[in-house]
């Protein structure tokens, strides 16, 4: 399989460097992830898959040529969130990653001038991944992923070329036909050309019922709203055909509640992150407030990344590059509005991914720059308590498998 050479944002470098260290998918909240924050419990532990840009490249933003080879497979530790390697199944720039709803298959983008996804079955008794097919999006530098709640589609979308694609998942996990491929048009209008240019898609992911699509376009600042036809695999335009974010912010990345009444949309070129109220019938979008995710004292360069909410629905938290730290907010139960909580260290430089295990007790945030992965302990009160650091090669995107 041979590797492109890797275009994103290498002509499109990202703002600012890497600084002195500085100070999930969102579920149903249940009892078990309020549990979590009350106490101890005794946790299970999980396969855990981290996805990464390999080498001989140079990751977006990075420092130096990486050094790793594909996914890493790494069984969790349940007293402290550590991981264990168990395996790195070698494929080309699996940057992203998602599972289907059973935990049976993997998919990964491949993030190259000619972008791909990519489909692994999961051995449930080891964690272990064996490849199955990749399939051509039709899009360069293929950098977000997502699996419909009905476990019927695959989302993709490619950064560089601006487009959003759809594959169906045969019944034996492999990625199928592509069934759309919608282009975005626009430009963003805001100070930043270098990044603004064209259309950029970031980010493409359901609401919790399936039926409403979402892009996400860091180029048009904009979030695309589509229906998806669940016999033809089409993306119709909605009734209100996208969401405008405020000119010049660059929406990367975006989050629905639990409670399926809000939307919290992250832009990467402002770092800060803005609050709708969402209407899951219509799949429309009302402002409600937008939040700075840096301390008012900061002065370098940043560029935000991750967004991910608790389980419980009460937190809400963010990375920063250059501030290399993760955001904490409140989430107001009555309004979710965010409210700051503070900011804690990823112990490391650029950390671009993040995620919270399912249960709600340990945060992951990955650090790019430094090849390690800072792993927190939730607190009742939503802050972060330093656990542990895993060390392996330029960590991007982390996802969690089946019960180990």
């Amino acid at each position: 399989m041979k590797t492109s050479v890797l275009s994103r944002r290498h002509l499109f470098p990202l703002v600012g460097g890497a600084a002195a260290i500085a100070a999930v998918a969102p579920g149903s909240a249940t009892a078990d992830s309020l549990a979590s924050l009350r106490k101890s419990p005794a946790l299970k532990a999980r396969f855990v898959y981290v996805g990464t840009y390999t080498f001989p490249g140079t990751a977006p933003g990075g420092t130096h040529p990486s050094q790793a080879l594909g996914i890493y497979v790494f069984r969790m530790n349940p007293s402290d969130g550590g991981l264990t390697p168990l395996q790195v199944e070698q494929i080309p720039n699996p940057s992203y990653l998602a599972l289907d709803p059973s935990l049976q298959h993997l998919y990964s983008v491949n993030e190259m001038t000619d972008g791909g996804v990519s489909a692994f079955s999961i051995n449930q008794a080891n964690g272990t991944l064996s490849f199955v097919n990749m399939q051509p999006t039709n899009g360069q530098d293929t950098t977000h992923l997502s699996v419909q709640p009905s476990g019927q589609y695959l989302f993709a979308a490619s950064y560089t070329s601006g487009n959003f694609q759809v594959f169906r998942i045969n019944s034996d996990g492999s990625i199928g036909d592509m069934t759309d491929n919608f282009q975005d048009v626009g430009n963003g209008t805001g100070p930043n050309p270098a990044r603004q240019e064209a259309p950029h898609a970031h980010q493409i992911l359901t609401d919790f019922d399936g039926n409403h699509v979402f892009g996400v376009d860091l180029g048009a600042d904009k979030v695309n709203v589509w229906n998806l036809d669940p016999s033809t695999g089409v993306l119709n335009p909605n009734t209100v055909p996208y969401a405008a974010i405020a000119s010049g912010s660059g929406p990367r990345h975006m989050a629905f509640h639990p409670d399926r009444q809000h939307a919290y949309v992250l832009s990467e070129l402002v770092s800060a992150v803005t609050v709708f109220t969402y209407d899951p019938v219509r799949a429309a979008f009302i402002w409600q407030q937008t939040i700075s995710a840096l301390p008012p004292d900061f002065t370098g360069s940043n560029t935000a990344a991750e967004i991910r909410i608790h389980p419980s629905g009460r937190f809400l938290y963010t990375t920063n590059r250059g501030h290399n730290g993760v955001a904490i907010f409140k989430i107001e139960p009555d309004t979710g509005e965010l409210e700051v909580i503070g900011w804690e260290s990823t112990r490391g430089q650029w950390p671009r991914g993040m995620n919270i295990d399912p249960s709600g007790t340990f945060l992951y945030a990955a650090n790019q720059n430094t090849d390690n992965i800072a792993v927190f302990r939730i607190q009742p009160a939503g802050r972060l308590r330093f656990s542990t650091l895993v060390y392996t090669p330029t960590p991007v995107d982390i996802e969690f498998g089946p019960f180990a």
